[in-house]
């Protein structure tokens, strides 16, 4: 039998191409979410989030199939591969994974919300369930907490953020080791739904430095301690 050989530039180009067949045009910002969804109404949306979260506030006609349950392979099995199906969560991260998982099991056409419920919300785009219900810091109560003459840290976090959870012990280290100087805020997103909108927290973890009630650093995405404990001194 003869073997072909194909020179490396063309195997670079098909694995670029199935790539980007994968990604782009998938992966969709709200609005263009919004009309990928009226195009093919009758598409299945799956919320990846948990039961908690879902019932908290969620898009409509969606489905909550927990990435991080058991059973997600199981639930997933239920739905037609050759059609196409929409999947979010609250940033955009479980939801990629959950996809990415979607397609290696045949899945040909599934949409992604880019940013997820996060920008979502920051554009004041509806819901439905619970999401008026607000358990956590209203904007006059977080200007009231910066009032300090020490530096305010605020911790941006969710209960299933994996970086936050990286960052929470080095943050509680900080709030100790440092108490005489800062002050460590760490905010919920999911109780505090409005807050994060007003702030324009539209991902996580997010950490904001406030000195005088005015912010003089922030940061988006996983950090270390010691890039902090260079703005803290």
């Amino acid at each position: 039998m003869k073997t072909i050989l194909y020179p490396i530039w063309l195997c670079l180009f098909i694995f670029s191409s199935v790539n980007a067949q994968t990604k782009n045009g998938y992966v969709l910002e709200a609005k263009d979410f919004i009309s990928k969804r009226e195009q093919l109404s009758d598409a299945p949306i799956i919320d990846v989030r948990t039961a908690k979260e879902f019932s908290s506030g969620h898009l409509k006609d969606a489905k909550n199939y927990d990435f991080s349950a058991g059973n997600f392979q199981q639930q997933i099995s239920t739905i037609d591969k050759t059609k196409p199906v929409f999947v979010y969560c609250l940033s955009g991260a479980r939801s990629a994974s959950a996809a990415a998982q979607m397609r290696a099991k045949g899945f040909s056409e599934v949409y992604e919300l880019q940013g997820g419920l996060m920008k979502w919300r920051s554009q004041g785009l509806p819901e439905v369930g619970e999401k008026s219900k607000n358990l956590g810091l209203n904007l006059t109560q977080f200007q009231n907490l910066l009032n300090t003459d020490k530096l305010v840290l605020v911790d941006f976090y969710a209960d299933w953020c994996a970086p936050c959870k990286k960052m929470e012990p080095y943050l509680k280290e900080i709030a100790t080791d440092m108490e005489a100087k800062v002050v460590v805020l760490r905010i919920n997103a999911d109780d505090s739904k409005e807050l994060c909108k007003q702030l324009g927290v539209s991902a996580l973890p997010v950490l904001q430095l406030y000195k005088n009630q005015n912010m003089i650093w922030s940061n988006m995405g996983f950090i270390e301690k010691e890039a902090v404990l260079k703005q803290l001194n």
